[in-house]
């Protein structure tokens, strides 16, 4: 693949994603397949002014052996360093901002014991409560961005040399993210832009509940979360620092009301839980929680995710999504949520995010749920836009208004 693209994109995901300002601390996570990457990133941050970039390995290969063997009760006992070994940089003079790089195996986990991951996973989320809220609350700057890694290449191009998959998700990677246009700074600017205009669209609307509807059966009415936004494209720091948190975005989001959800919808597209697909899925609402649900396959595996915890049967997040998004025209499932959620009008199982009510950064959770929105440890996307998906507005003040028309933007 093209050495000058990925150094544009590196940089892209540095300047633009994480926007380190002077004097503050990168921090990049990143897998050891993406050793080189991560170095060209740290190039980039320091150039931007970065004071230090701290860079922390993982290897899931280790991560698979570790949650085959180890005993499930010492998976749970997730000490306090690994919150403190972030929190210390972000709490220290200059603060810090994030990078996390994807690389994933979709198939890592294939075939262990489901239960155990989730109480492994579930421990390492609570342990992180605090860290978690820095991102969540948008209180520092993060981004994060993908990059092929053999295992993930062959996942998606089954049957490729490993060479040309991984030529073949570079590629794709880059056409999403556009990389390919020759500049990729000023091609984020205008589509930023683009995006910016509809969120303020979707705001100056003053929305009570959004319909969701499409032949192949959805018919969805989402109560929005009291003082509700809508958000998209960029977001911001309490100091005014801007930072793209999914690098590609295509998503306009914002917080239903966890009590004022009813009605069916239906999966587009698959989705990938821990390397394992749950496809063609029917979920039903009733007063805001999942009363029924059914799937050509992995149903006992949605039923798991949606019995986390009692917010697990709710949603933190719908977004809009047009059809005509790069990642839908691909006609390729990623394995990965980064971009898969970027394909399709979407819903997300678990925690809303409070930035999607008016002061929700500043609110405690039991604020944030008198206004409706959700609480969980997870939060799942999955994918309900169709190509014919009619989307309507009523206002607060009664009247409806159109929003999407065959899977597009209405306005």
């Amino acid at each position: 693949m093209n050495p000058e693209l990925i150094q544009q994109y590196a940089e892209f995901a540095v300047k633009i994603g994480a926007n380190p300002q002077p004097g503050q601390t990168l921090l990049i996570r990143a897998p050891i397949e993406g050793a080189a990457f991560a170095r060209s990133c740290a190039k980039a941050g320091y150039d931007a002014g970065a004071r230090e970039v701290v860079v922390h390995y993982s290897d899931e290969k280790l991560s698979r052996i570790k949650m085959e063997r180890t005993a499930v009760e010492a998976l749970e006992d997730v000490k306090p360093w690994i919150q403190r070994s972030m929190l210390d940089y972000v709490q220290s003079e200059g603060g810090a901002c994030v990078l996390t790089i994807l690389a994933s195996d979709p198939e890592i986990y294939k075939g262990l014991d489901m239960e155990k991951i989730d109480r492994a996973h579930q421990a390492a989320m609570k342990a992180q409560e605090e860290w978690r809220g820095y991102m969540m609350n948008d209180r520092i700057q993060w981004s994060i961005a993908a990059i092929p890694s053999p295992a993930w290449a062959r996942t998606v191009f089954p049957g490729e040399p490993e060479d040309a998959a991984m030529e073949k998700l570079w590629d794709a990677i880059f056409d999403v993210c556009r990389v390919k246009g020759g500049n990729v700074v000023s091609e984020w600017r205008a589509h930023v832009q683009k995006m910016v205009a509809r969120r303020d669209r979707m705001n100056e609307l003053a929305l009570d509940s959004v319909r969701l509807q499409s032949a192949n059966g959805t018919d969805l009415t989402v109560g929005l979360a009291e003082d509700a936004v809508w958000e998209g494209a960029q977001s911001h720091t309490p100091e005014g620092y801007t930072f793209i948190a999914n690098i590609p975005t295509e998503e306009v989001f914002t917080a239903p009301h966890r009590l004022r959800v009813d009605g069916v919808v239906k999966s587009t597209k698959p989705y990938v839980y821990n390397g394992n697909l749950i496809e063609d899925f029917s979920v039903t609402f009733r007063a805001g929680k999942v009363v029924a649900h059914s799937a050509r396959n992995g149903e006992a595996l949605l039923g798991q995710l949606l019995d986390t915890d009692e917010g697990a049967r709710h949603i933190g997040e719908l977004a809009l999504v047009p059809a005509s998004s790069p990642i839908n025209r691909r006609n390729l499932l990623f394995y990965n949520t980064l971009f898969d959620e970027n394909a399709a009008c979407h819903i997300a199982f678990g925690k809303g995010y409070p930035g999607t009510v008016k002061g929700g950064t500043s609110m405690t959770p039991d604020e944030l749920l008198a206004k409706g929105v959700n609480d969980s440890l997870i939060h799942e996307d999955i994918m309900v836009g169709a190509p014919d998906m009619m989307i309507t507005g009523t206002t607060k003040s009664g009247e409806t208004v159109k929003i999407f028309e065959d899977g597009e933007w209405a306005f």
